[in-house]
């Protein structure tokens, strides 16, 4: 049983916790709509992060993890419609002045600052709108802002991703809320999207790191919307103690209680970033169970996820399970074909490499029918498994994909 609460909160995501700050506005990097976050802790905050693995990471991701390495912070800017990566010489000293214009303007050391973009590659950031948006943003920060931030980091989502949590510490209220976005460029490797974290909970950098790293690999490097690695993707947890609750550390009573609350808000955020996949139709579960390792399983799993003649059937409403075994054979793991079983939801579909009966084929049509289903596939090997979460594809994240410009 869980030891917390996620649930619908009346302050829904980062300003949940005690002393976070924050507000979305409109700086004019878009042409309209909210373009600018800021996210503010009135006590200087314990840092952690993980980035994308992408070799080409933009100049804000360069930037946050040099910053990270001083492990606290108080302030996070983020801007979308312009990632700022591929950006050179140029883009390396605009997220330094981003950085400098936040800390002047709310009064901090501009080693407590981090900076966070997301949206089109290649273009230079707008300075002159950053600049504007950071000094409307500063004086707008409040308590009610966190839902306008949570719309701020938009591109192609189409609704804003929120989540909150609450355990007790030593009897005393500890709350996490975290948003995020992301809807086209997400594959499992955390390395485009960005998550967003924050906790009242007192928690020193090692054991915060080490927590919000085990997090990640639960949730947002278990999702894949289409296979492409972002070289934006950044996570960013701050930890500000106000709650005044017990130290926690790796260790002591409760830490289990924060580790599965920390662990609930990730998946459920990477769940809302997978179920608001460009296009996206179909929220689909891929369990692999009985591989020689995890690491084949975890091939397995994401040859199914990032294959595009399965995603395309599951789309059409195709009862093609054949697709699915071809996914399986091409990925690179240890496989018997004739050991292999796969089934939808509760229904026995391959049995030994074949279907197994005649009306495997129709079941499977009113499966994947649905919103959401779940394909476990069995190799009967070893005790090597994994799971990740995806969607289909339709021709809407084609549109989105070759029109999409800002």
């Amino acid at each position: 049983m869980s030891n917390s609460t996620l649930y619908e909160h009346s302050l829904k995501g980062i300003t949940a916790p005690e002393g976070f700050l924050a507000t979305g506005v409109h700086a004019g990097i878009k042409a309209d709509g909210l373009d600018m976050a800021l996210i503010f802790s009135v006590k200087v905050a314990t840092m952690a992060g993980t980035f994308t693995t992408n070799r080409v990471a933009a100049a804000p991701v360069v930037f946050c993890r040099e910053q990270l390495k001083g492990g606290v912070g108080q302030a996070i800017v983020i801007n979308s419609g312009v990632a700022n990566a591929c950006t050179g010489t140029t883009g390396f000293k605009n997220v330094e002045l981003t950085a400098q214009i936040a800390a002047e303007t709310l009064g901090i050391s501009v080693n407590l600052v981090y900076v966070c973009s997301t949206g089109v590659i290649g273009k230079q950031l707008p300075m002159q709108a950053i600049e504007n948006g950071i000094k409307i943003a500063g004086r707008q920060l409040s308590k009610e802002g966190g839902s306008l931030a949570a719309r701020a980091i938009m591109t192609t989502d189409t609704q804003p991703k929120e989540s909150v949590v609450e355990i007790k510490v030593g009897g005393k209220k500890v709350t996490i809320g975290g948003m995020c976005k992301g809807a086209g460029m997400i594959e499992p490797n955390m390395a485009t999207m960005l998550a967003f974290i924050t906790t009242d909970a007192d928690v020193p950098k090692e054991d915060l790191q080490k927590a919000l790293s085990s997090a990640v690999n639960e949730s947002f490097n278990r999702i894949s919307v289409d296979g492409c690695q972002s070289t934006n993707d950044t996570v960013l947890m701050m930890a500000n103690g106000m709650a005044g609750a017990d130290k926690l550390y790796e260790g002591h009573p409760d830490w289990k209680k924060f580790v599965e609350g920390l662990n609930e808000l990730t998946r459920d955020l990477a769940l809302k970033i997978v179920a608001d996949g460009e296009g996206a139709t179909k929220l689909v579960t891929i369990r692999v169970v009985g591989a020689v390792s995890n690491d084949d399983a975890r091939k397995i799993c994401r040859a199914i996820a990032n294959s595009l003649l399965v995603k395309t059937s599951w789309y059409g409403g195709d009862p093609n399970w054949g697709r699915v075994m071809s996914a399986i054979g091409a990925s690179g793991a240890y496989v018997l074909p004739e050991m292999v079983c796969i089934r939808y939801n509760d229904s026995n579909i391959v049995t030994n490499g074949v279907e197994t009966d005649e009306s495997s084929r129709a079941k499977l049509a009113r499966i994947i029918s649905q919103r959401e289903f779940c394909i476990t596939v069995d190799l009967h090997l070893g005790g090597g498994e994994d799971v990740i979460y995806t969607c289909d594809c339709s021709e809407e994240y084609v549109r989105i994909n070759s029109e999409y410009s800002t």
